[in-house]
C-alpha cells in the first residue's frame, strides 16, 4: 500500500471540530499519564498518539517533557503530513512511525510505544514473544511479531519512517488488530488499538504476556506454543464474530 502521497484534510474548522480536538488531547494526555501509572515507562521513554479520523490529525505527546509535566494543553497536533498544525512544543521524535501506521491501518485509533523491560528483552533478542498459554491468546492471535533489523540505509536516512515502514511490512496482510502489537527488532515494543485507551491496554497485555513468556521458558525451555483449536477457543470466543466473553450488546427490552 502506498502512502506517498501529499495530505490534504478536507474538514470544516468549527466548534464540533474544536470540541473533538480538545477531547481527544484530554484522550491522549490521560492515555500518557496510564504508561506510568502502569509501570511501562521509564523517565520519558514512551509515547502515546491518537487521531481524529474525520480531519486527519493526530495528538501526540511532546517530544522529551517529563510526565509530571504534561497537559492536555501541551499536547501537540499535527497533520498526517507531519506538520504541526497546533502546538508550542515539537512533537515526539517518534512522530513519524505513528504516523506510518495512522495512513496503512485505518483500523488503528491509538498507538503506544514504550521501552518496557520484558517486550524490549524480547525485542533485543530478535525473537518474537509465542503464545505459549490462553492469556497470551486472549488478545493476540498467534506469536507477538518482531521485524526485521532496519538496514543501515534506513537507519540513516528516515529512521523513524522507516521503522513505521519495517512494522508494516512485518504485519503484512495481517488484521492489525487481530495481533495489536509488535516488537521492533533492537528497540522496543508499538502498540496499538481503536482508541488511545486500547492502545494502553495492548501494551499493558503485551508487557504481561512477555514476562510471562520469559518465565514459562526459563522453567521449561522445551514447551511449545498451544495448539490451534486453543488459540482459536480463546481469541475468538472474544474477538470473533461469535464473542460471548463479558456482557454482549443486544436489542432486549
Amino acid at each position: 500500500m502506498t502512502t506517498d502521497v501529499s495530505f490534504t484534510p478536507d474538514f470544516v474548522v468549527d466548534a464540533a471540530w474544536k470540541t473533538r480536538m480538545d477531547l481527544l488531547r484530554e484522550q491522549v494526555w490521560q492515555a500518557n499519564m496510564d504508561l506510568q501509572k502502569h509501570d511501562l515507562v521509564t523517565f520519558t521513554w514512551g509515547n502515546v498518539s491518537g487521531i481524529d479520523r474525520e480531519s486527519g490529525l493526530v495528538v501526540i505527546k511532546p517530544s522529551g517533557v517529563a510526565y509530571e509535566d504534561l497537559s492536555p494543553a501541551n499536547m501537540v497536533v499535527v497533520d498526517l503530513c507531519g506538520q504541526r498544525i497546533e502546538g508550542e512544543l515539537n512533537p515526539s521524535s517518534d512522530t513519524e512511525t505513528h504516523l506510518e501506521l495512522y495512513r496503512v491501518f485505518p483500523q488503528i485509533g491509538g498507538i503506544v510505544h514504550t521501552h518496557s523491560m520484558n517486550a524490549t528483552s524480547w525485542a533485543q533478542a530478535g525473537k518474537p514473544i509465542p503464545p505459549l498459554g490462553t492469556t497470551h491468546a486472549d488478545y493476540f492471535y498467534g506469536h507477538v511479531p518482531c521485524t526485521r533489523s532496519l538496514t543501515d540505509a534506513e537507519i540513516q536516512q528516515d529512521y523513524e519512517l522507516n521503522t513505521g515502514k519495517v512494522i508494516v511490512e512485518t504485519i503484512g496482510q495481517q488484521e492489525p488488530l487481530a495481533i495489536p502489537g509488535i516488537i521492533v527488532k533492537e528497540h522496543g515494543p508499538f502498540s496499538w488499538g481503536k482508541t488511545p485507551d486500547q492502545a494502553v491496554h495492548n501494551a499493558v497485555v503485551l508487557e504481561t504476556v512477555a514476562a510471562m513468556a520469559l518465565k514459562t521458558l526459563q522453567i521449561n525451555a522445551d514447551v511449545h506454543a498451544i495448539n490451534q483449536t486453543l488459540l482459536d477457543k480463546h481469541y475468538l470466543r472474544k474477538h470473533g464474530k461469535n464473542a460471548y466473553y463479558g456482557q454482549q450488546e443486544h436489542n432486549e427490552k
